[in-house]
């Protein structure tokens, strides 16, 4: 299980009932220790492990295509239907298949979902690499060419790069913006100070999926680690980081008011918990979720967190 932290301001924050309420999990005896809520449901492998194998739900049927931006074309899928949109951005390590946990979930919870690759990632080909545009501006003319107004963004490592900018630069467009995992590459020296202690050679130098998931999950379900792997490599060599519209200060931040939730586990090399505790320190409107024994990969490794609480977030922030 997850823990929210609340932003000092009540006013602003949408508390840890709110989030947690009715997630359907199976606590069996909740105990929060540092911050984390340790979920024991039964036949849970290891005394006091929340982590087990999560299979794959079959898959709601959703419409593909390629649609055409300049210099190159996106792969996207689109669940349909007249339920609030959700906009889902993939990793660096990703694509628009990264999401075989969250695409039914929500869609059977009444939701529109909609997926894709930016450009290079899988089935998304570049036509001109020289021209790679802002991520955000494939963001819009995508949901602009699927008649999306107003939807709910969810980023997780790299995508929340893309998914932060969009709530900084198109706010009126949003219901809400979930970052998960993401370092976000705040210009402020406290904060790149606390990222650079975290980076190691050593450490880049690792297979990807050790940098990626976490020793728990690694450990419980190899036929998981196989299945993200998969996806991963489909994803390709030449995906395109592309440039972001606005650069990150706590000012920048500061000014943001689209509700917030931030996402990440807590043993996550890259953005472990103190990171993220100074970055939602200089959020308005937010709120916190720790999934515990959990690695980069937040989305995939505790599905049975992240999902009721994206569920409960989204439903506080309906508009």
């Amino acid at each position: 299980m997850g823990n929210a932290e609340a932003n000092p301001n009540p006013s602003l924050a949408i508390s840890r009932r709110t989030l947690l309420r009715g997630t359907g999990l199976a606590l069996g005896g909740t105990a929060l220790v540092d911050g984390t809520a340790d979920a024991h449901p039964p036949g849970v492998p290891g005394p006091g492990s929340p982590v087990r194998p999560i299979p794959v739900p079959e898959q709601v049927p959703a419409a593909q295509g390629l649609f055409q931006v300049p210099g190159a074309r996106l792969w996207y899928w689109d669940t349909g239907g007249p339920g609030e949109p959700v906009v889902l951005l993939h990793a660096l390590s990703g694509s628009g298949e990264s999401w075989p946990y969250q695409q039914p979930y929500l869609a059977r919870a009444g939701y529109r979902v909609i997926g894709y690759s930016r450009r290079g990632y899988a089935n998304s080909p570049v036509q001109d690499p020289n021209d790679p545009r802002t991520g955000i501006e494939d963001l819009h003319d995508l949901v602009d060419f699927l008649g999306i107004g107003r939807f709910h963004v969810v980023g997780v490592a790299g995508g929340g790069w893309y998914a932060m900018d969009y709530a900084l630069n198109h706010p009126d467009r949003l219901h809400s913006l979930v970052i998960g995992a993401c370092v976000l590459q705040v210009q402020e020296q406290d904060y790149q100070d606390m990222v650079e202690r975290l980076r190691s050679p050593e450490v880049d130098a690792l297979p990807i999926h050790f940098r990626e998931l976490g020793p728990s999950y690694r450990a419980i379900d190899p036929d998981g680690v196989a299945r993200w792997l998969d996806i991963q490599h489909r994803a390709g060599p030449n995906g395109i980081v592309q440039p972001r519209a606005t650069s990150l200060n706590w000012a920048v931040i500061e000014r943001l008011t689209v509700p917030t939730l931030l996402l990440w586990g807590d043993a996550d090399p890259h953005t472990s918990p103190p990171v993220q505790r100074l970055l939602a320190g200089h959020f308005r409107r937010v709120s916190t979720v720790v999934a515990n024994e959990c690695g980069h990969n937040v989305h995939w490794e505790r599905s049975d967190v992240v999902n009721p609480v994206l569920l409960n977030f989204f439903r506080a922030n309906r508009h």
